[in-house]
C-alpha cells in the first residue's frame, strides 16, 4: 500500500493554517484564548490533540504505523456539535494563564459536589464554562442556564 493509503487508514487530520486560525479565534471569543503553540491534528471524533514537540508531520506518519497516534501529543479541545469547542480536563491546566472568560467561579460546597461528578445548579449564560475554585481550573461544563452539566472524566472524578 502506498503512502497516502497508509495516511487514509490512520484516522489522522493535521488541522492547516486557516483552520487552525479558526479554530483560535472561536476559542478568544469562548474563553479569551489568544495562542495555541501546538501542531494540531484531530484524531476520532470530534477530538483535537496538541503536539508541541519536535517530530515533524512526516514523522508522526510513521511513529503512528507501529504504535497508536493518539499517544502523541494531549487531548485538547472537544468539537461538539453545537459548534462550541470544550477544553478536556487537562487543557484548562495547560492554558488556564490564557483562559479569561466564561469562567464560573464556584464556592467551597460547590466544589466538592463538582469533583465527585455533580452538576451545579448555577445560573449563568448558555455555553460552555470553565470552572473554577480558588485559584484551580477543574475543567469544564456545559450551562443550559439555570444548570452546569459536568464534564470532568469519570476517572479524575473523586470517588468518595
Amino acid at each position: 500500500m502506498g503512502k497516502s493509503g497508509d495516511r487514509d487508514k490512520m484516522n489522522v487530520h493535521f488541522i492547516k493554517s486557516p483552520e487552525k486560525r479558526k479554530i483560535v479565534e472561536q476559542l478568544k471569543n469562548q474563553f479569551g484564548i489568544s495562542d495555541l503553540p501546538y501542531l494540531l491534528f484531530e484524531t476520532g471524533k470530534e477530538k483535537i490533540r496538541g503536539f508541541s514537540g519536535s517530530l515533524s508531520k512526516e514523522e508522526i506518519f510513521e511513529l503512528a504505523k507501529i504504535a497508536h497516534v493518539e499517544i502523541i501529543g494531549i487531548y485538547l479541545i472537544n468539537k461538539e456539535r453545537s459548534n462550541d469547542l470544550r477544553f478536556s480536563f487537562d487543557a484548562t491546566q495547560i492554558l488556564q494563564s490564557q483562559i479569561t472568560s466564561s469562567i464560573v467561579e464556584i464556592n467551597a460546597d460547590q466544589f466538592k459536589l463538582w469533583i465527585k461528578g455533580h452538576d451545579l445548579d448555577i445560573k449563568t449564560e448558555k455555553g460552555t464554562v470553565v470552572i473554577k475554585y480558588q485559584s484551580d481550573f477543574l475543567g469544564c461544563g456545559k450551562s443550559n442556564g439555570e444548570k452546569i452539566f459536568n464534564y470532568v472524566p469519570k476517572d479524575r472524578r473523586l470517588r468518595k
